[in-house]
């Protein structure tokens, strides 16, 4: 039952205009990123290091949380047009697997976001000449920031199940993506769910260790995605869902 029930979630992507959004977007911030490395070369000297923070300001804090919130507006989208939370609600699925199936879908988008990101950072180190070994903590910077970007997911698909608009989620998320960058400078990152992707990246230190062990960043990232699954199973099972 729930294998169908992603199934069905998949299909809503194929053929979708989020595609544009995970083709298009994770490109400003790389070409931002690196016009800004460039415009101040002579003050980066780390060459892949300075790159990646250069990338990092502009995708974590800004386009890659409004990303993860198209992809999760989306998801819902259907959903809250002609009734069909009405089909929904009827069918013999239990409303957590209606939420896992979204959130499973959305991680898969942001696992493919990172992949893309990742590639669009080595293309830019070659545009810019770098000559040095691309960085081997590429793949961990990417990994922890798919975990961060679950996080988000999760929160996301919440706001979207709640708000039947589609751009408002997406406006919540960029608010959120800023508001980590707020919490990051303030020493509150890892308490602070959106903070999650950029602390994961390593945004703001890619040269060293996170800042926070390994073990809490996985336990507030389980500690989040948990209060999300909760939340959104009691809202379905215990509030009417407005359709129309």
């Amino acid at each position: 039952m729930f294998l169908r029930t992603l199934r069905a979630e998949s299909m809503k992507l194929h053929h979708s205009p989020v595609w544009l959004a995970f083709l298009i977007l994770p490109i400003l911030p790389a070409v931002m990123g690196t016009f800004n490395y460039l415009q101040n070369i002579g003050i980066l000297q780390q060459q892949w290091y300075s790159l990646w923070m250069q990338h990092t300001l502009f995708t974590c804090y800004f386009f890659l949380p409004a990303i993860i919130g198209v992809y999760c507006s989306y998801l819902f989208r259907l959903e809250h047009l002609n009734y069909n939370w009405n089909a929904v609600m009827t069918a013999p699925i239990p409303v957590l697997y209606v939420y896992l199936a979204k959130l499973i879908s959305a991680s898969a988008m942001v696992l493919l976001t990172q992949v893309w990101i990742g590639v669009l950072f080595l293309i830019s180190g070659k545009i810019c000449g770098l000559n040095m070994p691309f960085p081997p903590e590429l793949p961990e910077w990417l990994f922890y920031g798919f975990i961060g970007g679950i996080v988000i997911c999760a929160f996301q698909l919440c706001l979207s199940l709640v708000i039947r608009s589609f751009a408002v989620p997406v406006g919540i998320a960029l608010i959120g993506g800023i508001l980590g960058l707020v919490a990051m400078a303030k020493g509150y990152g890892v308490w602070f769910p959106y903070s999650l992707l950029c602390l994961g990246m390593r945004a703001n230190q890619p040269g060293g260790a996170m800042q926070c062990s390994t073990e809490q960043f996985l336990l507030n990232a389980l500690f989040y995605l948990g209060v999300c699954i909760i939340f959104a199973v009691l809202w379905l099972k215990k509030r009417d869902v407005v359709t129309g």
